[in-house]
């Protein structure tokens, strides 16, 4: 069984020393749902929610969540990243939002918490802003789809 890498000799939480490693191209991409009801849907599709352009502000969300994951994360590496998508599909079944979170960087370390985070804060704007007509919905399924480095 491997290790767990934030994990000291002593069993204290600890940040990895990633200073010995190479500086690669790295990338995660990260996927997740949020299910609403087919009318609300309709509303985020054609605008008509009060609080304005749903995608658009979770996009935003997401990004800005990917950029800030050191912050809310207590043992991740504060990073700057040098690209992030956040990218949205409603299925023709109208039954959920799937959200998908490409990250990228050029440093010591992964991105993939950044990449989960963005899918996640994603999902939560989208709960947020739609939460007055829809009191069924639920984030489902956020995980990791690919990490790879070059």
């Amino acid at each position: 069984m491997k290790q767990l890498t934030h994990i000291d000799t002593h069993g204290d939480a600890s940040m990895v020393d990633v200073s010995a490693k190479p500086v690669m191209v790295r990338e995660a991409v990260a996927t997740g749902a949020i299910r609403l009801q087919r009318g609300t849907l309709k509303l985020i599709e054609s605008h008509m929610l009060a609080k304005g352009n749903v995608l658009a502000a979770a996009r935003l969300a997401g990004i800005l969540a990917a950029k800030k994951t050191g912050e809310l994360i207590p043992l991740c590496h504060p990073l700057p990243l040098t690209h992030c998508e956040v990218n949205f599909d409603i299925p023709k079944s109208l039954d959920r939002v799937v959200i998908t979170a490409t990250v990228r960087i050029a440093a010591q370390t992964g991105v993939e918490m950044e990449a989960l985070t963005a899918v996640s804060i994603a999902g939560l704007t989208i709960y947020d802003m739609c939460k007055a007509v829809d009191k069924s919905m639920s984030i489902t399924g956020i995980r990791l789809v690919s990490k790879t480095k070059r």
